[in-house]
């Protein structure tokens, strides 16, 4: 029996909290890291395959000083998993600080990522996947 959508997105998750990089067995062949979703990101809309997202999250994470992330709650929206996150780091070009918390929506085929959707709007997200908002993000151990 496959385990649940929801449990695959905390565990993929947990590896990447704890060594800081994604897990090449998590994804599938075919999987695209989707931006076009994201309010005004001038960058690439996709990063196909577990190639194009560790781009997309080296070139990301490599912009900022002390970056750090939370996952916050994680939503079992069906077919979709929606994942909420708070960031938090220093830009190393301006030396502003950003506190930002979004959402990405996961779609997972046979216990392994298959596409990803990144929102900068919570609401958006969860309205994409079909899910309710929820008054307050809850954490999962």
């Amino acid at each position: 029996m496959s385990q649940p959508s929801a449990h695959v997105v905390r565990q993929l998750y947990a590896h990447f909290l704890e060594r800081g990089t994604p897990d090449p067995e998590g994804y599938t062949d075919d999987f695209v890291w989707d931006m076009s979703t994201f309010a005004g990101w001038p960058e690439k809309q996709q990063y196909p395959g577990y190639e194009g997202m560790t781009e997309f999250l080296s070139e990301w994470i490599g912009a900022w000083e002390d970056w750090e992330l939370e996952l916050r709650d994680v939503i079992d929206a069906g077919d979709e998993v929606v994942a909420i996150c708070k960031q938090h780091g220093r830009s190393k070009a301006s030396g502003l600080e950003v506190d930002m918390t979004f959402a990405q929506v996961w779609t997972v085929r046979d216990g392994k990522m298959a596409y990803q959707r990144m929102y900068a709007d919570v609401g958006e997200a969860l309205a994409s996947a079909g899910a309710e908002r929820r008054t307050a993000p809850r954490s999962e151990s």
